[in-house]
């Protein structure tokens, strides 16, 4: 049976469109490595990221099961080909890489390499990664194997690619975490306020209890009472806080447990009801998951500080390969337009950026006096 690839353009866009459809690095490293091994008919593929101290941050490979790279040992260091073609900046086609003079050998469970092909993937000026390929798995006539200059030109186009793909996770992860440290940021200064207005409050109904306890002993009993109300207020204000402070378990519980788990502190800590439905939900892209609990928080926060209401529904449904994401109060309600017009967002505007970033869409859904709705929807996987 013939191993050849898909060939020509058809091949070559499958491969580019598929790096483009992932925003973590880890993913766009896998898919670059799954594209290139599938491009050019490999048996082998992988690409290492240097780090600034001989070795690499991260190393993917194709074509190695999980317990034969775990057998391999630790990452390779840069040294030999590899770091040629990081520090020499040039493209290495091999017929035989073990008997090229820089061959340093490898671990015994590593396999056995023959025929290589290996470029920098460069962006800019910057070497950011390798990608090579051995064993091609294609015979040539004769009986040999080998990588051609036509599997080079190729692999070539693919690394430039690579470069501009793996770049842009990477601005993606960082603006992520810059976002994420503004929401820590804004959080602490929420909880900060919320929490000195509440022991302001006990402080000063202490005292007036301390005032009353000899002259007017039924008085100063009401406001212990007051003073134990204000410090459990106090207290659920320190939990609410730090559930969302605390990094979302989103890859040991999923979206769903840890909306759950959010939503149920929110109810208990504020006088508004807050409640949950769930209906068919599947597996999403990690970075769909992550968008839709920040939309949800951001709008869960709008609605119990703002809205008026007594009640807050979150519904989170499949609605195809994707899902749909809901939180809608029943308080006062606004004009979108206005609020838009007035630059008062209520976090609309990055609520929306957090949906089109991982190719979805909000709605915003009020009128006053009708209560709001914040409806974002992701396409899956």
């Amino acid at each position: 049976m013939s191993h050849r690839p898909r060939s020509g353009l058809a091949a070559v866009s499958t491969a580019l469109l598929a790096m483009s459809r992932h925003l973590e690095v880890r993913d766009v490293l896998k898919t670059i490595v799954a594209s290139a091994r599938e491009l050019l008919d490999a048996e082998y593929a992988a690409l290492g990221v240097p780090d600034d101290h001989g070795g690499f941050a991260q190393f993917v490979v194709d074509g190695v099961s999980d317990e034969q790279w775990k057998a391999i040992g630790p990452l390779p260091r840069q040294h030999g080909i590899l770091a040629a073609m990081l520090h020499e900046e040039k493209t290495e086609r091999l017929a035989d890489v073990r008997e090229d003079p820089r061959f340093e050998g490898w671990p015994s469970a590593h396999p056995d390499l023959s025929d290589f092909l290996g470029l920098p993937v460069k962006d800019g000026d910057e070497t950011i990664a390798a990608l090579f390929l051995a064993n091609k798995r294609c015979p040539r006539q004769g009986g040999g194997c080998g990588f051609t200059e036509e599997d080079e030109e190729l692999l070539s186009i693919l690394a430039q690619h690579a470069a501009i793909a793996l770049t842009n996770a990477r601005l993606y992860e960082r603006s992520r975490e810059l976002t994420i440290a503004e929401e820590r940021s804004r959080l602490a200064h929420e909880l900060h306020d919320a929490v000195s207005q509440k022991l302001f409050s006990l402080r000063l109904t202490a005292q007036a209890a301390t005032a009353l306890v000899d002259r007017d002993p039924d008085r100063a009993k009401g406001e212990l009472q007051q003073v134990a109300a204000l410090a459990a207020e106090a207290a659920d204000e320190l939990r609410a806080a730090v559930v969302e402070l605390r990094p979302a378990a989103l890859d040991e519980d999923g979206l769903v447990n840890t909306l759950r788990t959010q939503i149920q502190v929110l109810d208990r800590a504020h006088s508004a009801r807050v409640g949950f439905d769930t209906r068919g939900i599947r597996a999403l892209p990690a970075a769909q998951e992550e968008a839709l609990l920040r939309v949800a928080q951001e709008a869960l926060h709008n609605a119990l500080r703002h809205s008026g209401g007594d009640r807050v529904e979150v519904t989170l449904a499949r609605r195809g390969q994707g899902a749909v994401l809901g939180i809608t109060d029943n308080g006062t309600g606004f004009e979108p337009r206005a609020v838009r017009r007035a630059g008062r967002h209520l976090g609309l505007v990055s609520m929306r950026d957090r949906a089109s970033g991982v190719g979805g869409r909000l709605r915003v859904i009020s009128a006053p006096g009708q209560g709001t709705t914040i409806e974002m929807e992701v396409p899956g996987g």
